[in-house]
């Protein structure tokens, strides 16, 4: 059976579904959605890129975050809970260069959290024995001194999409020869995440809410004792995400690499993002524990942990990494420049005095 035809025997069993439903069924139905399935996302193959595929030295300057993060914490026992790994590029790439730092690397235990099956099955095949595989933060325990990472996971997570009428309404899906939206009224989390925020629609808005991000940074502020949590991805804070000229949101969808607006096309066969708000991170994020250490961009944080001197280090040293002059140039300008600028660096503490971070020397932003 089609996952397509799945929802729809949903729809005429149940009614409309909310957006939010729609879209989890899309992504993750087991075995039949777009990241339980088995065929490959990232990359040529794939539906889109993410930074581990430019370059491993994107992995190496995240591995030199790391490394004064543990200076930070002790030089201790350090944990690195890594969720959604992907291909396990990051993975590889982070330790391939911590093998480097010999005291560290002996102290350093890398975690995975992994709902794809058949991800799981290919980051195995070429990690090694440092890195063991979870379902949730709780397996590892409530006691971890490390970092918490993440690089491009909240905006895959299920989003209500929420239109301002009258009061606040929530988008449903319905089907009659084809799938389409309604509203109803939205509930009460919807206009409290509003409220908490501080934000205040203007009418025909329409916008997405990601209560799973609230879940997740509370969740592990629960499990995170001393250390860090670095997110990677696509968003805004709030003063920028619901200027007037996003009024139709930021959802949008990837097909072999290339983007539209439908979700209700190639179901279960692309990608569907929507941009995250960091100020609701952040907000939910002192509520339960977390400091603010830094906002910024991808390219300044990387720029500022050194990766112009780390390339010339390489040329010098005749390092093979895999690329040609050309292709480097072109991996290197998209790390720094174009994705450089749309991927967003985030980085919040628990447990430590407040101390700077070499990667957020360069042009912080307000979150």
């Amino acid at each position: 059976m089609h996952l397509s035809d799945i929802i729809k025997e949903t729809i005429s069993r149940n009614g409309p579904i909310a957006f939010h439903d729609f879209m989890e069924t899309a992504l993750y139905y087991p075995g039949l959605g777009y990241y339980t399935s088995d065929t490959d996302k990232i990359g040529t193959k794939g539906d889109y890129y993410t930074s581990t595929n430019l370059s491993a030295v994107f992995g190496a300057m995240i591995g030199r975050q790391l490394e004064e993060m543990w200076d930070l914490t002790g030089r201790g026992p350090f944990t690195i809970v890594e969720y959604g790994a992907g291909t396990g590029a990051l993975c590889h790439d982070l330790l391939d260069y911590l093998k480097n730092n010999p005291p560290f690397y002996e102290q350093l235990q890398y975690c995975i959290i992994e709902k794809s099956p058949f991800m799981r099955s290919k980051e195995k095949a070429h990690l090694c024995g440092k890195v063991s595989w979870h379902d949730s933060i709780a397996e590892i325990g409530d006691e971890i001194t490390g970092c918490i990472l993440s690089n491009e996971l909240l905006d895959n997570f299920s989003v209500h999409e929420v239109v301002m009428g009258n009061e606040l309404m929530e988008v449903f899906v319905g089907y009659d020869n084809g799938f389409f939206e309604l509203l109803q009224p939205a509930s009460p989390a919807l206009k409290d995440y509003l409220q908490q925020l501080h934000i205040t629609l203007p009418t025909g808005f329409r916008t997405e809410v990601n209560l799973q991000a609230i879940e997740w940074i509370s969740e592990i502020a629960r499990s995170l004792k001393k250390g860090f949590v670095l997110t990677i991805d696509y968003g805004y804070p709030s003063a920028e995400l619901y200027r007037e000229y996003r009024c139709n949101g930021t959802l949008i969808c990837y097909h072999e690499h290339r983007a539209n607006d439908n979700p209700y096309h190639h179901i279960g066969e692309q990608d569907i993002t929507a941009h995250v708000n960091f100020s609701a991170l952040h907000h939910w994020g002192v509520k339960n524990g977390l400091e603010c250490c830094g906002f910024t961009d991808q390219g300044c944080f990387l720029r500022s942990l050194g990766l112009m001197d780390y390339l010339r280090a390489i040329e010098q040293n005749s390092v093979d990494n895999g690329l040609a002059g050309p292709e480097k140039a072109i991996a290197i300008y998209n790390l720094l420049n174009d994705m450089g600028a749309k991927l967003k660096v985030f980085i919040q503490q628990k447990g430590l005095a407040a101390q700077p971070l070499t990667g957020l020397a360069l042009a912080r932003m307000p979150v």
